[in-house]
């Protein structure tokens, strides 16, 4: 007789552009900063990325409360929070972005405050953005592998470079509206562009285990 408890599964997803706006986008468009619009869908090396952004912002004197001003305004993307509501009634999810909490927190409280882990920013006297702190290095692979090291199942989505060693290490993992590139490299993942396709798999995959 199998006496081993049932699994346990955890859904881990990227939040901008999964869930999300991307914020850094929406920064460019109202400064009118092009090279502001590369995010990680474009650049695999986080650190270089964060130092470019940092670097153009500074030199266009725009400050922390800049950037909250323009976060205040973005929404959630349509359907985000109906497909996050639906997935939390079945199985617990954790959000893991490479964002910051001083970032965040309006778009979370109109998702209902999930839990979401993330970095931080390091402000000068001038509200300027002078550098981060990242939770630790490759927080969403360390995250998986912890939470799996809690006897977890972990089932991941997200759209961009710094999503796939998430979505590697997990159980099972999928590419959510991912860019063509993205997708064309990575065509061995399943990549969905519609929250119920996604939703459809995540529950199967809960279901099977059953």
């Amino acid at each position: 007789m199998d006496t081993s408890p049932p699994s346990q599964f955890l859904v881990t997803l990227d939040v901008e552009g999964v869930l999300t706006p991307e914020i850094w986008i929406a920064v460019a468009n109202h400064f009118g900063i092009d090279a502001l619009k590369r995010t990680t869908k474009d650049e695999p090396d986080y650190q270089l990325l964060m130092e470019e952004r940092i670097s153009l912002i500074n030199e266009h004197n725009i400050s922390l409360a800049d950037i909250q001003s323009i976060i205040s305004s973005l929404s959630p993307l349509e359907g985000a929070l109906a497909f996050l509501n639906e997935l939390r009634s079945t199985v617990s999810v954790v959000l893991l972005s490479d964002t910051f909490e001083e970032f965040i927190g309006p778009l979370m409280l109109q998702l209902q405050n999930p839990v979401v882990l993330c970095h931080r920013l390091i402000i000068n006297d001038h509200g300027h953005i002078s550098s981060f702190v990242e939770r630790t290095p490759n927080q969403k692979f360390e995250a998986v592998r912890a939470f799996q090291k809690l006897n977890y199942h972990v089932i991941a989505a997200g759209d961009s470079y710094n999503d796939l060693s998430m979505i590697d290490q997990a159980d099972a993992g999928f590419l959510f509206r991912a860019p063509d590139h993205v997708r064309t490299e990575r065509s061995d993942l399943a990549c969905f562009d519609d929250y119920r396709d996604l939703l459809s798999s995540i529950k199967d995959i809960i279901e099977s285990a059953c």
